[in-house]
Parts: C-alpha cells; structure tokens; sequence
C-alpha cells in the first residue's frame, strides 16, 4: 500500500529561533521572564533580521541540470545557517551567524541527491544535509574555509510515506518527512512510530536516524535504532541499501554504521521502520519525594521491573518548579502506561506502589489518592507536559534578555548517576557564579531510564556576559563535559555528537573504532565534502 505527501505547513518557522515564529514571547513576556533571573538585561535584544546579516552573493552557482533543485534566496540561506542550540540563537540575535550557505538544494529523490553529491564534489563544495534544522550540536552548520562554497542539502521534499506493510507492521518512509506528517499519513492505517523527540514537529525521520534520537519511551524502545529494519544510504562512493529483516547475525551491521552517522558518511534518503498499532489504553500519575535521592531510588525499581512504563520521568525541584508540577520543593516523578490491546491501570498502580515503598507521596491522573503539593496528579502531569513542549520558546525569551539557558544531557549507569548529579550541580554552579557574580539554576531531570542506567537531562539558567553570551555558555559546556569524562558519562544520550560536543566525542571513542572511522569517511567520501567536521576529520 502506498501513501501520499502531507508535509510543510504555511505557517512560518522562525529564521533565528525555534519553532513557529508567531508562538515566541513578545517583549513584554521577554522581560517578565527575565526579571525572574537577576543580571539579565534591561530590555530584550530586537528580534534579529535576514536584511541586517549583509548575506553577499554565493560563492558557486548550480548547473542548468540542477538548477530547479537550488535556492540562492538569502532568508533561505540564513534560515539553513545553523540549527536551534542556544549558542546559535544568540549568534543571530547579535548579528553573528557564522558561515551562511551559498546555496540550498531541495532533492526530490535519490536520483537528485547523487547528482547534487556529484556536482559538489567534483568542485569542492561541502554539502551539510538538513532536515528540520533542530540541531542543537553544531549538526547543520559549516565551520571553517576548507571548501569553496557551501550547499546545505534540504531533504523535506521526500516526505512521503511510501509503502506501509500492515501485515508485517512496518513501512518504508522517505528521510524528509517531518514527525507530525509521519504520523498523518501513518493514521489511515491504525499504525503509528510512536516515536516522539521533543523536537518531533520540526524534525524528520532522516534527522532522527542520523543522530539516533530518543523519543517517546523512557523505557525499552527509547532511541529510533529500535524501529529500523533497513536504510536506503546514498553516498559518493554509491548506493547503499540495505536487506528488511527482522534480525539478522550475518556480520556488523550495515544500518548500523549509518544510525547516527549525522552526514558524514552518506544521505539517508529512506527507511523501513517498525510501527505499532495506535494505543487506545492509557494511565499517568504523578508520585512526589521530599528527597531526590529516594526518587532515583524508586525509579531504578521500576526501570529494573517489568512493568515498562511509556513515561517515567523524574523532576528533581527545580524542574518541578519550572514546570508547574509542584512548588513545594518536592521532586516529581511522572509516570504513564499505554496499550493498544489491554487496560494499563494495573500496571501504573504496581508502578505507583513501587514508588511508594521508596518514600513517594502520590497524586494520580486516573483514580484519585492524596495529591502532591496541593495540585492533583493530573494537573501535574499536564502542567509538565505543556512546559515541556513550550521550554523552547521560553529560553529564545531568555536569550532575548541576554541570559544564558541551555540544556544538556547525558548517560550512565546507575553506580555513577547520584555523584554525576551532585557534581554537575556543583561545579556547573560554581563556575556560573564565579563567571558572572550571580547564582546559576542548575535543574535536572530524567527523561530514560533503563534497568541498568540513566540518562540525566540538564538545565542552566544564569545570568550573561553582555556581547560574550556564547562565550559563557561555551566555558560552563566544558566544565560540564568535564565532569561527565570524570564519571565516565556519555557526552551524549541522544542529541548526537554534531561539532560543539566533538572534542569530548574524540576522547569517548576508543581509538581503534576510529581508525576504522576514518577509514570509512575515506571510503564512502573521498573527497571530504560531507558535513565536514562532524565525527571524524
């Protein structure tokens, strides 16, 4: 069975910042959030524009054969210049963008995206794929002048769904296609991915599978690796396309080297993946802890149980805070249960009374009980649920009264994950504060859990250096990384490696595996034009 395209919609997508440009805080909201963290500016940075950046001619011009592929439109360059970290935005909004594309191509299939790679290699132009542009690594920016111009590759016009196989519940789906037209085009079927990133409105399934994103579980099936049975790679050196197999043990894995391989090695142009059918039974509740420490406690019981929650996230209080989800200094777990098949009231209640053993206090979306911090566990959830989806926008306000607020995450098992914590706390803090003269926030949450480890999510408010933003973040990103090395924690869980977290990446790596690396980026790319600085040189 075949699908049809149901991607862009016409509302506009912020140049500058996340998401949709009419949903960013105006002045006066910048200004009344800013005023909650001391040091901030007097009034917000003017929302910056594509006329005032000077974008000058391109430095290369698309042959006649590929010129209806091609953009050299300057707010279609600036809008493709850098993804959505915080340092990018604070990079537009003082006027310094970095190297802007000379050119923007938008293949309409494989055919196009090989000869794209062959006209730019043969003239040195480095090609920078791009799918929704939510990178908040480096991911889809070019640094440095070793190439003559530059191309960023937009893969949003393959987004169709091109075959779905219902018996076998799976189906073949083009790189480009963004989450919620995805899910449009999967819905007719009874099927679903179920894969929801934070960034799932304004990223593509390619994006996904290049940087090996986690989505909507916090248990079992958290990264898109779980859902890929075979990829379509389009490289210099060729095509490569893989076998759809449930499992296979006949050698390394070809999708393997391509799942998280942010570029650098070929396009993704399409895959298939493994769907689910539509849940229609779901339970949440939200569990309270005076002590954060029992908290991880709990949540290491149920992720070691079997009862394989959808949701289990963990709020220390500051988050909780921040999220509405309690104000009374207590940290929140927020849990929830779905099936396509079966009622999962009894799983959340096990899942509750584990939590309950190890000091929670519960509030519950689906059947009532004592509630946390005066709110009930519904309200709790939602609460959480709404600022989760409205955060981004929220720091774009922030950065606007030139304070820093980012976040980063990570991953350890769970000997490491109470020391990490604490150390993050601690030495992110002191460093803010040493920086700036003002105490920094530093919250955390969980957002997976697995029966061995955790995957810790960092937030840092705290005031700026007025012009030297970037610069700031920059120095509490490496004393972050610092201590995740000190504790053998991952400098990634799920936003990839990019090129603002490769330094720490070329220490994680064991160096055998990047000398094989290597090897393949010569292979597969001989002339070094594919994304150029992301994983290896």
């Amino acid at each position: 069975m075949t699908g049809t395209t149901a991607q862009p919609t016409s509302r506009a997508r912020s140049w500058w910042g996340w998401g949709w440009a009419e949903a960013h805080p105006d002045d006066a909201e910048c200004a009344a959030i800013g005023a909650l963290l001391p040091g901030t500016l007097a009034r917000p940075l003017p929302v910056p524009r594509v006329g005032d950046l000077g974008i000058g001619a391109p430095a290369a011009q698309a042959p006649g054969s590929l010129a209806h592929l091609v953009s050299a439109d300057p707010a279609d360059r600036a809008a493709h210049a850098m993804g959505k970290a915080y340092r990018d935005v604070m990079r537009a909004l003082r006027g310094r963008p970095g190297r802007i594309p000379d050119l923007v191509a938008r293949p309409l299939d494989d055919r196009d995206v090989a000869d794209l790679l062959d006209w730019a290699g043969e003239r040195r132009i480095a090609v920078v794929p791009y799918g929704g542009g939510s990178s908040v690594t480096g991911g889809v920016e070019y640094r440095g002048d070793a190439h003559r111009a530059v191309l960023s590759l937009d893969l949003t016009a393959m987004g169709r769904v091109l075959e779905v196989d219902t018996e076998g519940r799976s189906a073949r789906i083009q790189a480009g296609t963004l989450g919620p037209s995805l899910e449009d085009q999967l819905r007719p079927h009874g099927l679903t991915l179920r894969h929801f990133p934070q960034s799932f409105e304004f990223s593509t399934l390619g994006g996904w599978l290049a940087t090996r994103a986690g989505g909507h579980y916090a248990t079992g099936r958290t990264h898109i690796d779980d859902f890929v049975q075979s990829l379509r790679v389009v490289t210099p050196a060729g095509t490569s396309d893989s076998w759809r197999l449930p499992a296979s043990g006949a050698g390394p894995s070809p999708d393997r080297l391509f799942l998280g391989s942010e570029g650098a090695l070929g396009i993704i142009t399409e895959a298939w993946v493994r769907l689910q059918e539509r849940p229609r039974h779901k339970a949440s509740a939200a569990v309270a802890f005076a002590d954060f420490h029992d908290a991880l406690r709990a949540v290491r019981a149920i992720a070691q149980s079997d009862l394989s929650p959808a949701n289990c996230r963990l709020l220390d209080a500051g988050e909780a805070a921040l999220s509405d989800a309690a104000r009374d200094g207590s940290a929140v777990l927020v849990l929830g249960f779905e099936s396509a098949d079966e009622p999962v009231t009894a799983r959340l209640q096990r899942a509750v009374a584990l939590a309950r053993s190890h000091g929670g206090r519960y509030g519950t979306a689906n059947g009532g009980g004592d509630t946390a911090a005066g709110a009930s566990g519904d309200a709790a959830v939602s609460a959480w649920r709404a600022a989760f989806l409205r955060m981004p926008y929220l720091r774009d306000g922030l950065a606007r009264m030139g304070a820093v607020a980012e976040t980063f995450e990570t991953a350890a098992t769970w000997d490491r994950i109470p020391g990490l914590i604490d150390a993050v706390r601690t030495e992110v803090g002191a460093a803010a504060l040493k920086a700036t003269g003002h105490p920094a926030t530093v919250n955390c949450r969980l957002t997976h859990v697995y029966p061995d480890g955790a995957a810790p999510y960092f937030t840092v408010l705290a005031a700026g250096r007025a012009g030297d933003e970037v610069a700031l973040w920059d120095d509490l990103k490496a004393v972050a990384g610092e201590v995740l090395h000190r504790h053998r924690a991952t400098i990634t869980h799920h936003h990839a490696v990019g090129r603002d977290h490769r330094p720490d990446y070329d220490r994680q790596r064991p160096e055998p595996f990047a000398l094989a690396l290597r090897a393949a980026k010569g292979a597969l790319d001989p002339r070094g034009i594919l994304n150029p600085g992301v994983l290896v040189d």
